[in-house]
């Protein structure tokens, strides 16, 4: 299957529009979780505003949220497409730069150092792309998901020593959550990088942040300690958007990679509740779109 890169340029801008405006069904489905097991009356309430903001959003097509985030484009090549990859990150760039510009969607994007916006949403080795390979022939896949500030500030990294054990990840999570609060505008999901080194490990927890609800870490023991952090992040109190209750997560979620014997990187990265993210399917008989 031989790549069109107009498409990937169109369905780049597309997925940008689509991320930003209508929420994933497993968010939605998590905000119905969060408020049946709720048993604060503030924290109740708050999520009921949260679920209204976001049907008075998609019913007035609208966006979801006013921060437009980092573009992040994920890109997974299968067997037998031929695409050319310099190209293939070009047609994504021109793809957000349009989306910006024509749709039109503030820019969140500047220089680090002067500041200069080019409202483009685009800038240095932004939007930011990945790109991995797949064994499923003959089908290519974007997932694009704008990442705001507000839950990205809230990152963290940590060399533990491994003589600290799992009580180390998870003293260093729980310390996490509660040094981020309410700033990363929860129900958050906690994202935790584990092993690997310090790159690895803070990309990992970014896999995990945005992952889809309901899903779980390939490694049992992974798994196993998905689970408990869950449980323990939502004993902390700290509650939508931060002002109490019982759901200050939708889940932890974990990904980890084999590490050195000598280290043990933890890196935790958070998602807000407003958990955007749009894919496009490219195979023989077009392109579809999901989540």
């Amino acid at each position: 299957m031989k790549v069109d890169l107009q498409a990937v340029e169109d369905a780049a801008k597309e997925l940008y529009i689509r991320a930003l405006k209508v929420l994933p069904p497993d968010i939605k489905a998590g905000f119905g979780r969060l408020q049946t097991t709720e048993t604060g009356a503030t924290a109740k309430q708050m999520l009921g505003t949260m679920v209204t903001n976001i049907a008075v959003a998609e019913k007035t097509d609208n966006l979801l949220c006013q921060d437009t985030g980092v573009p992040i484009y994920n890109v997974w090549i299968g067997r037998d497409v031929q695409v050319d990859g310099h190209a293939l990150k070009q047609a994504l760039r021109r793809g957000c730069e349009r989306a910006t510009r024509e749709y039109p969607l503030r820019s969140s994007v500047v220089h680090p150092l002067t500041r200069k916006n080019e409202h483009s949403s685009c800038g240095i080795e932004v939007p930011v792309i990945h790109i991995d390979f797949s064994d499923t022939p003959e089908l290519l896949q974007i997932e694009m998901i704008p990442k705001g500030s507000g839950s990205e500030n809230n990152s963290f990294l940590k060399m533990a020593i491994p003589a600290e054990g799992i009580d180390a990840i998870k003293t260093f999570v729980i310390d996490c959550v509660l040094a981020a609060g309410g700033k990363t505008c929860p129900p958050t999901i906690v994202g935790v990088g584990l092993g690997g080194t310090s790159d690895l490990a803070v990309a990992l927890a970014k896999r995990a942040a945005t992952r889809e609800l309901g899903t779980h870490c390939a490694d049992a023991d992974g798994a196993a300690l998905e689970a408990q952090l869950s449980a323990a992040v939502n004993q902390l109190g700290v509650g939508p958007q931060g002002l109490g209750g019982d759901s200050t997560a939708f889940a932890v979620h974990i990904e980890l990679a084999a590490t050195h014997i000598t280290m043990n990187p933890i890196a935790v990265n958070m998602q807000c509740h407003s958990a955007r993210r749009a894919r496009a399917s490219f195979t023989p008989a077009g392109v579809s779109y999901g989540f």
